[in-house]
């Protein structure tokens, strides 16, 4: 198992994995109640993310996403509170489905390189998605740049993905298989050098790589990692 950050290397204000929880408001818990029907939070959550990636957040009503799930408004609110809510878990439910938390369950007794080449493939495969790029576009778009929106997005996908990565960097530095000083920075770096230019290539809608082009990308990506964070040793 990995452990969690200590409180001294859990993201602070200004780092990688932070965010200002002072530029969006806390969403509200949903309404206490009988028991949530599970089936219908997920068709729920299911109809949120499509109809967000069609319309984006502001074109789409409560209403239709209750609609699309085939349930009533205020099954709607009773599971999910309000509309930021449901954004910000219908993007962790999209994430824990595409990459979840079990990709990040570390085995000291792997190598360093294939560890890390692995989740370097779950998660370029991850944001290379269509659904993701798809996503990415549209917050990237200008009605959602410097919205609450667009850092409810951060916290409740990105951020928490780097976090997970920041424990699993910390985790091998206690087995002394790398130094990282700032284990945050480390994992916003990795994941900047897996995406690279493949994935920009992909959101600009140009050719796409071959199978080959992406091995190379990534094998390549995970070594020089490895080489900017090996542990210090005697000079060659």
């Amino acid at each position: 198992m990995i452990p969690r950050l200590p409180e001294r290397s859990r993201p602070a204000p200004g780092s990688a994995c932070a965010a200002d929880a002072t530029d969006a408001s806390p969403p509200r818990a949903a309404s206490p109640g009988r028991p949530k029907d599970l089936s219908k939070g997920q068709a729920i959550l299911d109809s949120a993310r499509r109809l967000f990636l069609e319309h984006g957040f502001e074109g789409v009503s409560m209403d239709q996403i209750a609609a699309a799930a085939g349930v009533s408004k205020l099954t709607v609110y009773n599971h999910y509170g309000d509309k930021e809510t449901l954004f910000g878990e219908a993007v962790r439910s999209y994430c824990e489905q595409g990459f979840p938390d079990a990709v990040f369950q570390d085995d000291p007794a792997q190598p360093l390189q294939a560890a890390l080449l692995a989740i370097a493939r779950r998660y370029f495969d991850f944001v290379c998605a269509p659904d993701a790029i798809a996503g990415h576009r549209l917050l990237c778009s200008p009605q959602m740049a410097d919205t609450p929106v667009s850092r409810l997005f951060w916290t409740s996908g990105p951020q928490h993905i780097q976090e997970r990565m920041a424990a699993l960097l910390l985790h091998r530095a206690g087995h002394g298989q790398l130094q990282v000083d700032d284990p945050c920075r480390a994992a916003s770096q990795f994941f900047a050098l897996v995406r690279g230019d493949p994935h920009s290539r992909l959101l600009f809608g140009c050719d796409v790589c071959t199978s080959e082009e992406i091995a190379a990308h990534l094998q390549a990506s995970v070594a020089m990692f490895l080489r900017a964070y090996a542990p210090s040793g005697p000079t060659r």
